[in-house]
C-alpha cells in the first residue's frame, strides 16, 4: 500500500516509516522539520518538506504519489507548553488536522491513522485504563486529541472515512540497530533524561515526589517500545477496507514501571551510576497510569515483542551511544 507519513521524520513516525517497509509497504514522507530530523529518513522514502494543514500542497502529493492511507504523527506534544500556548496547539493539532482531513476527501483518500494519546483519559478513576473509559483531558493537548477523535467519528459516519486513533502510553527505546532514535530538544521524556544523567550531559535526575501510594513511592508509567507501536499502526490496516469503520485502541504494555524502577534499569543496562535529587511532585501528577491493551491484541493479532522494560532502555541506550549529540552527531 502506498502510505503517506504526516510527520514520519519524527520520532515515532521515522520508526514507523522503517516498519511500514519492513512490512512491503510504500512510505511516502512530509514532514515541515520543526521538531523531525531529515536523518532519520532514508534516501530512497520519497520526502516532502511541507506543512499538514497546506491543503493545496498536501493534495498535491496525494495525487502525485497515489497515496491510499494516510498516517499522522505530526502533532506538537508538550503538555505544559499546551497549557501556557494553547493557541499552538489548537492551531496545529485540531486546526491544520481538520486541513489534512480535507484534502483527503478532496482526492478521494479515505483511510486514516490517527496518533492519538491517554492524556485523552485525564486522571482515571480506576486501572487500568481501557478504551470504554470516559475521556475528560486535564490538559489542551489532550483536549486538541480528543477533539480530532470526535471529528474523525463524524468524518466516518458523514463520508464514509474509515480511521483508527491509537492512545499511546509513553513511546520508549529506538530501533534496534541504533541507526534511528529519540532526539527531542528540549527532551522531556524519561528514560533518554535518566540516560542523560548517567553518561553527565545533565548533571542528575529530579524524582518528583517519593510519597506517592505507589511501592516504592514513585510514579507509575507504561512504557512501550516504538517498534511495537509502530507495528500495531499497520495491523489495523485490513480493519480500514469497511468504508466508515471507526476504531480506538489503547497501546502499552500494562506493565508500569515507578521511575526509580528506570533510574535502577539505566544503571543496569549502562554500567554508570545515575545522580539523583528528590524534589516535590508536580502537580497534576497522577500516581499511576497503565493500558489494558487487550482489544489491540485481540482484534489486530498485535503482539509485544518488548514487554521487559530493561529491553526497552537497552535499545535507547544503544542509539543514545552511537549518537551522543542526537542525529547532529
Amino acid at each position: 500500500m502506498k502510505v503517506l507519513v504526516v510527520g514520519g521524520a519524527g520520532y515515532i513516525g521515522s520508526h514507523c516509516v522503517r516498519q511500514l517497509q519492513a512490512a512491503g509497504h510504500q512510505p511516502v514522507v512530509l514532514d515541515n522539520l520543526v521538531f523531525g530530523h531529515r536523518q532519520a529518513v532514508a534516501e530512497d522514502v520519497p520526502f516532502y518538506d511541507c506543512d499538514l494543514g497546506d491543503s493545496s500542497a498536501v493534495g498535491q502529493i496525494l495525487e502525485k504519489e497515489s497515496i491510499e492511507l494516510v498516517m499522522h504523527f505530526a502533532a506538537f506534544a508538550y503538555v505544559g507548553e499546551s497549557v501556557t500556548d494553547p493557541r499552538k496547539y489548537y492551531n496545529n493539532n485540531f486546526v491544520a488536522t481538520l486541513r489534512l482531513l480535507e484534502a483527503m476527501l478532496d482526492h478521494g483518500v479515505h483511510k486514516f491513522v490517527f496518533s492519538s494519546t491517554c492524556a485523552t483519559y485525564g486522571e482515571p478513576a480506576t486501572l487500568p485504563l481501557t478504551e470504554t473509559m470516559s475521556q475528560a483531558p486535564i490538559n489542551p493537548y489532550g483536549q486538541t486529541k480528543l477533539d480530532v477523535e470526535n471529528c474523525l467519528k463524524t468524518f466516518a459516519q458523514a463520508y464514509g472515512m474509515s480511521f483508527a486513533a491509537f492512545r499511546y502510553f509513553n513511546a520508549s527505546g529506538a530501533a534496534e540497530d541504533g541507526t534511528i532514535g529519540e532526539d527531542h530538544k528540549p527532551e522531556t521524556h524519561l528514560i533518554p533524561l535518566v540516560i542523560d544523567a548517567a553518561t553527565g550531559r545533565r548533571e542528575n535526575i529530579k524524582i518528583f515526589g517519593t510519597d506517592y501510594p505507589t511501592p516504592d513511592g514513585t510514579c507509575l508509567r507504561d512504557y512501550v517500545h516504538v517498534d511495537d507501536l509502530s507495528r500495531a499502526h499497520i495491523a489495523v490496516f485490513e480493519k480500514l477496507e469497511e468504508p466508515g469503520a471507526a476504531y480506538f485502541y489503547n497501546l502499552g504494555t500494562g506493565r508500569p514501571s515507578s521511575v526509580r524502577e528506570i533510574i535502577h534499569a539505566v544503571e543496569a543496562v549502562t554500567g554508570l551510576s545515575v545522580p539523583v535529587i528528590e524534589a516535590d511532585r508536580r502537580p497534576g501528577d497522577p500516581p499511576a497510569l497503565y493500558a489494558d491493551s487487550s482489544k489491540a491484541c485481540s482484534e489486530l493479532g498485535w503482539e509485544i515483542q518488548y514487554m521487559d522494560v530493561q529491553d526497552i532502555i537497552a535499545t535507547a541506550w544503544n542509539w543514545h551511544k552511537k549518537h551522543p549529540e542526537g542525529y547532529l552527531s
